[in-house]
């Protein structure tokens, strides 16, 4: 039968994503991965130089097709868009925001082609993004976008920690302005069949409340009364749980009481979530037809070409796409 690879995005080339995937692939079980890093080799070759990888050789190719996978060779296919007169690590440009900007477009679309299961992607700058002229807020909405849909939520996902979000990125007020009824039972929908497929069972959901105590009888807001309990009643038929005050909820996710927590917004979600699992937490993108997990972390070029970048999440994040595809 014919392999169908995971397909690791290298992300902006000059943050730590080259550098990651490079580390990662040292893990005993992600080398055993059938992986293509859709790249540019002449950035992957001297950062491998630079920090002193070893142990397996780089293998440049045209197709994906060509690709010979074995533990001591990480197939490259080169797209051959970074000039490296141009080229400074830690730095930003558009040059990287266009080049990481291709490699989620072709991996995606090599994914619908059914030519790869999945896509893993190292992180992208969003300014750097922004100045090539692809105007996202991040790699979930330029997947939702290839996908056509609109119904889609960022999880953040570790193995005692789970988290969905309602609203992502907008702002705080937008957050609460555009809270409906509808979109908090998707997003609790979301929650059960992305952890349905990881858990091999019905996954146990608790919902967020969004304000302080969640609102106390309507002494904090009435958000929780008007949008959140009757969303969470209309999904009784799911194991679910909330409205919860925000300020327990995650712990007693950690204990062990929850298997999801479903978050009114981007930061009530991330902020306990990296507090977590800062180093191995995974992001994965509920609702695509294109299976795509990633690090839950940035470019961080402050510290990129040093060798220094954990590849934990990495590592994860290529595990999680492998589970989810066997």
């Amino acid at each position: 039968m014919k392999v169908k690879p995971i397909i690791l995005t290298m992300g902006d080339p000059a943050g730590i994503g080259p550098e990651i995937i490079l580390s990662c692939f040292k893990d005993k079980d992600v080398n055993k991965i059938p992986v293509v890093v859709f790249g540019d080799m002449k950035v992957l070759s001297m950062i491998k130089d630079r920090i002193g990888i070893t142990g397996y050789e780089l293998n440049k190719i045209d197709t994906i097709e060509e690709a010979n996978y074995s533990s001591e060779i990480l197939n490259v296919l080169d797209f051959d868009n970074i000039e490296m007169e141009k080229y400074n690590i830690g730095q930003l440009s558009s040059m990287c925001g266009h080049a990481a900007y291709e490699y989620i477009i072709s991996a995606i679309q090599h994914v619908k082609d059914e030519k790869a299961r999945a896509v893993t992607t190292a992180p992208i700058n969003k300014e750097a993004l922004h100045m090539a002229g692809h105007n996202f807020p991040g790699h979930t909405e330029i997947f939702a976008t290839q996908c056509g849909t609109k119904d889609y939520a960022m999880h953040l996902y570790d193995e005692k920690l789970s988290i969905i979000h309602v609203s992502t990125h907008v702002s705080l007020e937008d957050a609460i302005k555009t809270l409906s009824k509808d979109r908090v039972k998707k997003v609790i929908e979301l929650a059960h069949d992305n952890m349905k497929k990881i858990l091999k069972r019905e996954p146990r959901i608790a919902v967020a409340g969004i304000n302080p105590h969640s609102s106390e009888n309507g002494l904090f807001g009435n958000q929780e009364e008007k949008i959140i309990t009757p969303a969470i009643e209309e999904m009784k038929h799911l194991n679910v749980v909330g409205p919860i005050p925000p300020d327990t909820v995650f712990y007693r996710g950690i204990k062990g009481e929850f298997d999801i927590v479903v978050a009114m917004y981007h930061d009530q979600g991330h902020i306990p979530f990296k507090m977590y699992a800062f180093e191995s937490g995974v992001n994965t993108s509920a609702g695509l037809s294109v299976l795509r997990t990633s690090v839950d972390h940035g470019t961080a070029f402050d510290i990129a070409g040093k060798g220094i970048a954990n590849s934990i999440s990495m590592v994860n994040a290529i595990k999680l796409a492998d589970k989810l595809t066997n």
